[in-house]
């Protein structure tokens, strides 16, 4: 085996581990961070105040977005090459007051977060994690990450003889469709009190941690999603793909991170990974939100060392594409169909909705072509709508160069989409070389 191939399977071996442990994004934060702190990168807080004119770096944001960097010369000189994610994917989050009973079963009331496809959704195992706030024994409020991790509930399809037309068309009432069932009901007796569940899980969670605080009392609130058990795997009669919920975006996060971690060059370097992306990311913790502008703003000290920076830096903004699916060509732009397994994909909209231009889009180029990585072009049809990322947000924030790409992916916004093993690597390879 090439030393190549060891590097790419040890590469996806993390992938599809740093995916399973991330089911929400504070999870994927939680990760990220531990990954940082064990690579001596040091935890900032935004209350405090920070000299970090040299050295590595993080900093949260409500737990879901995460800001890292690594200063090595002056900032107004030099600029910063920046790599920016999210870490939010479209599923089903639980209502503040979910738990509701039908015909004697026990279910959860959800919303749908981001424009998730929803057929994929029924007849799989759900587990449920998320953060929990509560209020402790020495009346303080505080904050716990949960996941049960297996599966606790379900989304049953109806039989097929009870809807004869729904293989041709099937319309799902996100109201009265989607609410899992957890469990049937006894003949006696009430239904489960869902914050007590809450509470007893927070606390078990406390007892097996040494010096993890005092006792829970009361579940204030809570954001909870359901996510699929199904483990992430490497799939394909070669072992061509990757199959995993939410490979829009930790993938993209996970790339930017290894870079990230990876570098020791001379150039100065931050990753951003945002929540709230596939939301139109209007929040605090959102790329429409002033994370990093505010992070950016201490860095460079002043607004004439901010834009001076800024004309000096560089975003890549990372967020999954579109793969030509072979069912369905006609959905795709003559000329511009990526394939899986033959690169990053620079995307372009002559409407902005992505920020690729073409100074930005060549830069790209070249730097796949100096590290040997196929690079690829996307453009939505013409008679299409297109999506958007992050790109677009963060250039008109900053002022800052950008360009659009990610990895090519099927069945995108499904419980379960699919990626080419090579593309994460050629990601990665890429990265790596651009912060240097």
């Amino acid at each position: 085996m090439t030393e190549a191939l060891m590097q790419n399977e040890d590469f996806t071996d993390g992938l599809l581990d740093f995916i399973a442990r991330s089911p929400t994004p504070f999870h994927a934060v939680q990760s990220m961070a531990e990954l940082l702190e064990h690579a001596g990168f040091q935890r900032l807080t935004e209350t405090e105040q920070w000299d970090v004119s040299r050295g590595r770096y993080f900093v949260t944001r409500n737990d879901s977005s995460i800001v890292a960097f690594a200063l090595n010369r002056p900032l107004t000189e030099h600029g910063i090459h920046m790599i920016g994610a999210h870490t939010d994917s479209p599923c089903l989050k639980v209502k503040p007051n979910g738990a509701v009973t039908a015909n004697r079963y026990l279910q959860l009331g959800v919303e749908v977060y981001g424009g998730a496809l929803l057929n994929p959704w029924f007849d799989r195992d759900l587990s449920l994690a998320g953060r929990v706030s509560y209020l402790n024994e020495d009346q303080q409020v505080a904050h716990r990450l949960i996941d049960w991790q297996q599966a606790i509930a379900v989304i049953p399809s109806l039989a097929i003889h009870l809807d004869r037309e729904a293989n041709d068309q099937h319309a799902i009432n996100k109201q009265l469709h989607l609410p899992p069932i957890l469990m049937p009901l006894p003949e006696s007796g009430s239904a489960p009190d869902f914050p007590a569940l809450l509470l007893e899980m927070v606390n078990d969670q406390l007892a097996t941690e040494h010096d993890a605080g005092a006792k829970a009392v009361k579940v204030l609130d809570y954001e909870l999603s359901f996510y699929d058990v199904q483990q992430p795997a490497v799939i394909g009669l070669n072992d061509d793909f990757i199959a995993a919920a939410r490979l829009d975006n930790l993938l993209s996060c996970y790339t930017g991170l290894m870079a990230l971690l990876d570098h020791d060059g001379e150039h100065n370097a931050l990753l951003v990974c945002n929540d709230h992306e596939e939301v139109g990311s209007v929040s605090t913790a959102g790329a429409q939100g002033n994370f990093l502008q505010s992070v950016l703003a201490r860095l460079c000290g002043d607004e004439q060392g901010m834009s001076r920076t800024m004309a000096s830096s560089f975003m890549i903004s990372a967020d999954n594409a579109h793969a030509v699916h072979p069912n369905f060509v006609d959905r795709h732009e003559p000329g511009h169909g990526p394939l899986i397994n033959a690169g990053p994909v620079i995307k372009v909209n002559a409407n902005q909705r992505y920020a690729t231009n073409s100074e930005t889009g060549a830069l790209f180029r070249h730097w796949c072509a100096t590290v040997d990585v196929p690079v690829q072009s996307f453009v939505v049809r013409s008679d299409m709508a297109c999506g958007s990322t992050i790109g677009p947000i963060t250039a008109n924030q900053l002022g800052v160069r950008t360009v659009d790409i990610g990895v090519p992916t099927f069945a995108m916004h499904s419980i379960r989409e699919l990626a080419g093993v090579k593309d994460a690597f050629y990601l990665y390879t890429v990265l790596r070389h651009y912060f240097g």
